[in-house]
């Protein structure tokens, strides 16, 4: 059986918990406790604040059936997530929310356990450039871009830079918001796949023990927000130091402009796109230093950031275009519909059909 959803925040399909809930790490009065309905699955969703602009969320929860959700985002804030289990277990992520609509798909019977750090739009601004400032050249040019693009969208005029984030979280989100795919331009759509495979790193050793920390906090009260508030702090802090590693090893300025030229021959020919062996002669490189470079800004080889440009662009054309998925496979790059299916069904958990099918519903 599969369920199909249209909330106004992702986890309104919780209902409210007790945070007595003896399957909860630990808990306070304070916190906000959501759980899963037994007719959906099991599990549970808490929110711990810490502060006025800084949270925490425990997620763990396994669904007996495919949950289709049609969702507008977390509004005015920006989530460090840890994925403890589910789609990419062992992976940070960064993920900014500008309150747009988002259309995504729960398994069945896949456990989802994640911590997020969150933080509120007071403290927006300030993380989300730390996090850019830890960028490449290009990425940060890239995300101002994108910025202006949304803050475009919303209001209709750009305006100078500094201001854009603050006005964009400030804007007043309406339930007709539309998703991310449908507000960026196609081509700048397409760019945005190198941002989001930059900003996923793996959780390392360090990361595990203070989530490890956070999740057995022995305090309770005031002395449990204190500790968990410096822990999350501490977890948020190895999560940008981890970015910003890679950037300062191995490969010098030449090297690093040559896989900037790498990624854009890679991005703008997904239908065709050049061997290895003539990608390394066209950008200078061998084949070592531009695998070593693609890990370094893109955290993923050439050929797995071809994937996920082609994948990123056939969502975005499935959710927006009347193109049948021979046509959208085509277009991306796919010789065969079923090479296709199985690579997009790997990315996003189901099949390219059922998923045009299921967003064009809930956009209907």
């Amino acid at each position: 059986m599969k369920r199909h959803l249209v909330l106004n925040q992702w986890f309104d399909w919780f209902v409210p918990g007790d945070t007595n809930d003896t399957r909860l790490f630990h808990s306070d009065a304070s916190d906000y406790v959501r759980v899963c309905p037994p007719q959906l699955g099991q599990g549970y969703f808490q929110e711990i604040p810490l502060r006025e602009d800084l949270s925490i969320r425990i997620i763990d929860y396994t669904l007996k059936h495919e949950l289709f959700v049609d969702t507008l985002g977390d509004r005015n804030c920006l989530k460090f997530q840890f994925q403890l289990a589910g789609k990419e277990p062992g992976y940070s992520c960064f993920s900014p929310d500008f309150g747009t609509r988002d259309f995504d798909i729960n398994l069945a019977d896949k456990r989802i356990f994640l911590v997020e750090v969150i933080f509120k739009a007071t403290s927006f601004s300030t993380y989300f450039h730390q996090f850019v400032e830890r960028l490449s050249p290009p990425l940060q040019q890239l995300s101002k871009e994108i910025v202006q693009s949304i803050y475009q969208y919303y209001i209709g005029k750009p305006i100078a830079a500094t201001a854009v984030l603050e006005r964009i979280v400030n804007y007043p989100v309406t339930s007709e918001q539309p998703p991310f795919e449908q507000i960026l331009p196609a081509s700048l759509y397409t760019k945005f796949t190198s941002i989001d495979c930059a900003r996923r790193c793996i959780i390392t050793t360090r990361m595990y023990n203070i989530i490890e920390q956070i999740l057995n906090c022995p305090y309770r009260s005031l002395n449990r927000c204190k500790y968990l508030e410096r822990k999350a702090l501490n977890l948020v802090a190895l999560y940008l130091d981890n970015l910003v590693k890679p950037q300062s090893n191995q490969l010098q300025h030449d090297d690093l402009t040559a896989i900037y030229q790498a990624e854009e021959s890679i991005r703008t020919n997904l239908e065709n796109p050049p061997p290895i062996k003539i990608l390394t002669r066209q950008v200078g490189l061998n084949r070592l230093k531009l695998n070593q470079g693609f890990h370094q800004v893109y955290h993923t080889t050439p050929f797995g950031y071809l994937k996920k440009c082609r994948l990123a662009k056939a969502r975005r054309l499935l959710m927006t275009s009347e193109l049948s998925v021979e046509q959208i496979a085509s277009t991306v790059g796919y010789t065969s519909r079923r090479g296709f299916a199985t690579a997009f069904y790997q990315e996003f958990g189901l099949n390219p059909k059922k998923f045009q099918i299921q967003a064009l519903n809930l956009a209907s």
